[in-house]
């Protein structure tokens, strides 16, 4: 049995309407599974030198910890270990931050106060390469400390310094085990000197020959005065351990947009969306009008046709 021209007809218009409600469905379906690479941590090393730029002691490292110096490692050089790919616009910030302390160790430093950072964004531009000796690496400077001090090289732009506004963080605190800067690579100790002078003795008052002369002993009807000074708490190390370290360092999460992102306009339709985001729920409904209606069509027509 053939169809009537008319039930091919509506057979047609049902067959194209699926279709055009199906085809922004299969292209959203293909958008979603397509997914976007994003930056990966990457490993830094680094090195100290000098004022001519010449490395002093060991060449490059990503060795973390906490280390003695004999001289204050005023410059660091900071670049990414070879054999590394870092995607384009990808960028890893590490800082260089000097603090005056209360000792010469981590165990001992207690209360410690910022006097200089600096900070280098590093990108796939420092990967350490076959011809790096032809490189110039990027350098983090901070004032060289003359007293207790402490000097610390992480992976990110923070500021540590005690402050709670946008772009900074806790100081470190080793009584309290506040072990910031978080991210930390590695880290110096040193100074033989407290940061605070000490205060000068002030000289004896010279008697004066109108001023009588006190009793150096209290009269017996006089109780003797009471200690008022507490008694010194021994100074015994924290159990607790240096800060960990780790050369691993992540991305810097998001970059701030250099021009206004512009608001939609009324007069103009938004553009058809993609993936996940896109009403799928709502053209696929669309979908299963259509494809009724067009199978009532197609019945009334052979109902029709066999009254």
């Amino acid at each position: 049995m053939t169809l009537s021209p008319r039930s091919r007809t509506s057979a047609a218009l049902a067959a194209t309407a699926f279709l055009a409600c199906a085809t922004p469905l299969l292209g959203a379906a293909s958008a979603n599974a397509a997914t976007a690479g994003g930056c990966q941590s990457v490993t830094v090393q680094y090195r100290i030198v000098d004022a001519d730029g010449r490395p002093v002691g060991a060449d490059w490292t990503s060795q973390g910890g906490f280390h003695q110096w004999d001289a204050a490692p005023g410059t660091v050089e900071v670049r990414l270990a070879p054999g590394q790919t870092v995607g384009d616009g990808c960028k890893y910030p590490v800082s260089l931050a000097e603090y005056t302390t209360e000792g010469s160790n981590w165990y001992t430093s207690g209360h410690q106060t910022l006097v200089d950072h600096a900070t280098v964004y590093l990108t796939a531009a420092d990967v350490a390469d076959t011809d790096s000796g032809k490189h110039t690496w990027q350098k983090l400077t901070v004032k060289t400390p003359d007293c207790y001090g402490q000097i610390d090289l992480y992976g990110d732009d923070i500021i540590y310094d005690g402050k709670t506004e946008d772009g900074h963080g806790p100081a470190p605190y080793q009584p309290d085990n506040v072990v910031t800067p978080y991210h930390l690579i590695a880290a110096w100790n040193g100074g033989d000197k407290s940061c605070t002078p000490d205060q000068p003795d002030s000289p004896a008052p010279t008697p004066s020959e109108s001023t009588p002369d006190t009793p150096s002993t209290p009269p017996t009807s006089q109780p003797p005065a009471q200690e008022t000074t507490p008694p010194a708490t021994p100074t015994t190390p924290s159990t607790e351990t240096t800060p960990p370290t780790t050369p691993d360092i992540p991305p810097l999460e998001s970059t701030p947009p250099t021009t206004p992102t512009p608001s939609p306009s009324d007069s103009t339709p938004p553009l058809a969306e993609t993936g996940s985001s896109a009403p799928v729920g709502l053209i696929a409904g669309g979908a299963a009008v259509v494809i009724a209606v067009g199978a009532g069509a197609i019945y009334t027509t052979r109902r029709t046709r066999r009254s």
